[in-house]
């Protein structure tokens, strides 16, 4: 198995990263081995591996492109091979419809979900359609100035894409069609004033939505209703001891949909929630350290045994155990040093 992960570069993000690192996974062991460092790439800051195909697409934050390289699935390694504009600046998510006969964008500072057609072989071609999420600003002067997608997600059904709008504090729901999305939305989820949803997590069975807030730092539970969303429970991503600034930032869940988990960059930690299998409420069950600063992204291995922190501001991936239990999180003292890291995927051998 290969893991990639990208980096900021660029000055104006004060970033040390050099590009796309590209390591081999032992999954039984949840170490990593470098074999390349794919220099010469504007922030590559979300990565996608194509399902089927040998190809792994990158956005480039803060600037207004999609990349796509060619991976080599006996060895992991990387070669440049597209780009095509995404119609909109500071792209910082993308997504696969469940075909892969697209690719879903958010423009963050354009405040709009472009699509991109994508060929058999994976091959990007220009923007075939936009749509602009609307709504009203919050009231956070310098963060919601404008709507501000962040995400987007496919539903487990493959009918629905979910994009929460940090900006309007809102969460939408689009319908996936042949070509692209629904020009208007199939329900829109409003959170608290100022919460500033940023990133989200279906429920494997499809009935539940999480998404973590970044300005207020909660995680908001949604049930999903025949493509409408209707909110059950609010609940904190920081312990009640911590007292200064914080953000959220990720969120994830285990493949059985029994824990979720959320980082908060100020405090510095993974929260992991417990999640009731039959109404999906959250009960609280643990603050781990980031053995690190600023959680920006984390990720579950594969088979569920491990969780990998990225720590944007100290330069290091660290690894925990998951007790697969309770799912609470045991730092294992293996980090590696990684410049500025904020996005880790896997992708098969072979695949």
């Amino acid at each position: 198995m290969h893991v990639y992960i990208g980096s900021r570069t660029t000055r104006e993000r004060n970033a040390r990263g050099e590009g796309i690192s590209v390591f081999d996974y032992a999954p039984e062991s949840g170490s990593l081995t470098l074999k390349q460092v794919v220099g010469g790439l504007l922030n590559p800051s979300y990565l996608l591996p194509h399902p089927s195909q040998p190809v792994l697409y990158t956005v480039h934050g803060d600037s207004g492109e999609i990349s796509a390289l060619r991976r080599d699935t006996r060895d992991g390694t990387l070669t440049p091979w597209h780009a095509q504009a995404c119609e909109g600046r500071n792209p910082v998510h993308l997504a696969l419809d469940p075909a892969a006969r697209y690719l879903i964008v958010s423009n963050h500072l354009t405040g709009a979900v472009a699509v991109l057609p994508v060929g058999d072989d994976g091959a990007l071609s220009s923007v075939s359609q936009t749509v602009a999420l609307a709504g009203e600003p919050g009231p956070h002067r310098k963060e919601q100035p404008f709507s501000k997608p962040h995400y987007n997600l496919v539903d487990p059904s493959g009918r629905y894409v979910a994009v929460p709008d940090k900006g309007l504090d809102r969460i939408f729901l689009y319908g996936l069609e042949d070509s692209g999305i629904s020009a208007q939305p199939a329900g829109v989820a409003a959170t608290r004033e100022g919460a500033g949803p940023r990133h989200a997590v279906f429920h494997p069975a499809g009935r539940w939505l999480y998404v973590v807030n970044e300005l207020d730092n909660t995680v908001g539970a949604y049930a999903v209703e025949s493509g409408s969303l209707r909110a059950f429970q609010v609940l904190p991503t920081l312990p009640d001891t911590y007292t200064a600034n914080s953000r959220a930032a990720g969120i994830a869940m285990d493949a059985r949909g029994m824990h979720l988990y959320a980082s908060n960059r100020g405090d510095d930690s993974i929260a992991v929630f417990r999640i009731a299998p039959d109404t999906g409420r959250l009960e609280a069950v643990q603050h781990a350290r980031a053995h690190g600063k600023t959680p920006r992204f984390f990720t579950l291995s594969p088979d569920g045994r491990f969780l990998f922190v990225l720590n944007e501001d100290t330069d290091t991936l660290q690894r925990f155990r998951v007790d697969p239990a309770d799912g609470t999180l045991a730092h294992d003292n293996y980090a590696l040093r990684i410049g500025s890291p904020v996005c880790m995927v896997f992708a098969a051998c072979g695949a």
